[in-house]
């Protein structure tokens, strides 16, 4: 019985199933606006909502609103939102007007691109999310613009102990 086990811990070591099956989510390491280096697994013990997006992309900038009010509704409960902005090095100079013209209040890191995207299951485009528990493991993913239900079903569950039906583990919504 071990084996199969252990073959399948092997190829996933390897790379060589995809991403999708994996439930730990990759360790990026990421800058904040201030330039201080963090890593993923610094959020361990916190449920977090890992949001990929860049000031470019329309349906990114539709969904960053909606992701600083629940940030403000969860934070008290555990929860870490956190903007990872795949801004060219060039661009990163919009993040900040960016953010408060629009009255965003979210960690953001910078540095994400789209291979990020796709080591964490999430395709190519953006935007894209990850809903990790407070192991690190990926609970949910969302690929494109994320509705408020596609947030809070996951983080309900975790918060509830994950009492009741699982939240899907995959959203498409583009």
């Amino acid at each position: 019985m071990k084996k199969p086990y252990r073959v399948l811990g092997t190829l996933l070591l390897l790379g060589i199933l995809p991403a999708a099956f994996a439930k730990r989510a990759p360790n990026f390491e990421l800058k904040d606006l201030a330039g201080n280096s963090h890593r993923l697994s610094e959020l361990r013990g916190s449920i977090v909502v890992f949001n990929f997006w860049a000031t470019w992309c329309s349906p990114c900038r539709a969904e960053l609103p909606m992701l600083s009010t629940l940030s403000g509704e969860y934070s008290a409960r555990n929860v870490r939102f956190i903007a990872a902005s795949a801004n060219a090095a060039k661009d990163r100079d919009k993040i900040e007007p960016f953010l408060r013209a629009n009255s965003i209040n979210l960690d953001v890191w910078t540095g994400a691109d789209l291979d990020m995207l796709e080591r964490a299951g999430l395709g190519n485009v953006l935007p894209g999310t990850l809903i990790l528990d407070e192991r690190g493991e990926i609970v949910a993913r969302i690929l494109g613009e994320a509705r408020e239900q596609d947030i809070r079903q996951p983080l309900d569950w975790l918060l509830s102990g994950k009492n009741g039906p699982a939240p899907p583990e995959l959203t498409k919504r583009y």
